[in-house]
C-alpha cells in the first residue's frame, strides 16, 4: 500500500517524521492486530451466551455479504495480550472465502464465490414484517449436490442464521453501516487487487444493499 490516511492520528512516539499534518502515512505496510495472537477454539453460531444485538448484527452483515458457507468451524476466537488494552476474547468470523457470489453453494465451486454477476443479481432480502427480518442468504444448496446427503442437510440447517432478525437490530447495523462512506467501501476492494471496473461494481452493489438495509 502506497499510504493511508489516519483520522485523529495520535503523537507517535516513534515515526513521527513519517506522518504528515493530515494524518497522511506513506509507504505503509498494514499487519492484522491479531496476527501473533493465540486462537483459542471456535463459537458456535447456535450458542445462547452470544445472542443478542450484535449477533443479530452480524448476521445481517453475513447476509450482506452473501457468505453461505456459515459452519461453526469457520468461526474462531482469539485470546488478546493483556498488555494491547483490548477484550481479553476475541469473536470473528475468520473465514470468509465463500462471499460476494450466489446466496448458496452451487457446481462449479469456482462461479460460488467472488461472482460479480451473481452477486449483484441475487435478492438481499426475502420478507419485511413489522417484527422481523428475512434475508435469502444463506440458501440451501442447488439439488444436484443432494448426493452429499450430510453435508446438504447440514447446510440446509443453516438457513436460520439469515432469517427471523429482529426489525431494531437490522435497522441498528443498517445506520452503522450507512456511516461508510462510498469511497471507504471502494477501497475494501481496491485493497483487495480488484480492478477499478470490479471495485466500482461490487461497491455499488454494497452500497445499495446497505441503503435497502436503512429503508427499513
Amino acid at each position: 500500500m502506497d499510504q493511508i490516511k489516519v483520522q485523529d492520528m495520535p503523537r507517535l512516539q516513534r515515526g513521527r517524521k513519517l506522518v504528515e499534518s493530515d494524518g497522511t502515512v506513506k509507504n505503509v505496510r498494514m499487519k492484522r492486530y491479531l496476527d501473533g495472537e493465540k486462537k483459542a477454539g471456535e463459537w458456535r453460531w447456535k450458542d445462547e451466551a452470544l445472542a443478542g444485538r450484535e449477533l443479530n448484527g452480524l448476521r445481517v452483515m453475513m447476509a450482506l455479504l452473501n457468505n453461505w458457507d456459515l459452519k461453526d468451524i469457520n468461526n474462531a476466537i482469539y485470546e488478546e495480550k493483556p498488555s494491547t488494552g483490548l477484550p481479553d476474547r476475541v469473536y470473528m468470523v475468520s473465514d470468509l472465502g465463500a462471499t460476494f457470489g450466489p446466496t448458496g453453494i452451487r457446481v462449479p465451486l469456482s462461479k460460488a464465490r467472488d461472482n460479480l454477476e451473481a452477486y449483484s443479481k441475487s435478492q438481499f432480502i426475502r420478507k419485511v414484517t413489522t417484527e422481523h427480518v428475512d434475508f435469502q442468504a444463506p440458501t440451501r444448496p442447488q439439488c444436484i449436490l443432494m448426493f452429499d446427503v450430510k453435508d446438504y442437510v447440514r447446510r440446509t440447517k443453516m438457513e436460520w442464521i439469515g432469517r427471523h432478525i429482529p426489525v431494531d437490530d437490522v435497522r441498528w447495523i443498517g445506520s452503522l453501516l450507512s456511516q461508510l462512506s462510498v469511497a471507504q467501501i471502494r477501497d475494501a476492494f481496491r485493497a483487495a487487487g480488484y480492478t477499478p471496473e470490479q471495485t466500482d461494481a461490487f461497491a455499488k452493489v454494497v452500497v445499495r444493499r446497505i441503503e435497502e438495509l436503512r429503508a427499513i
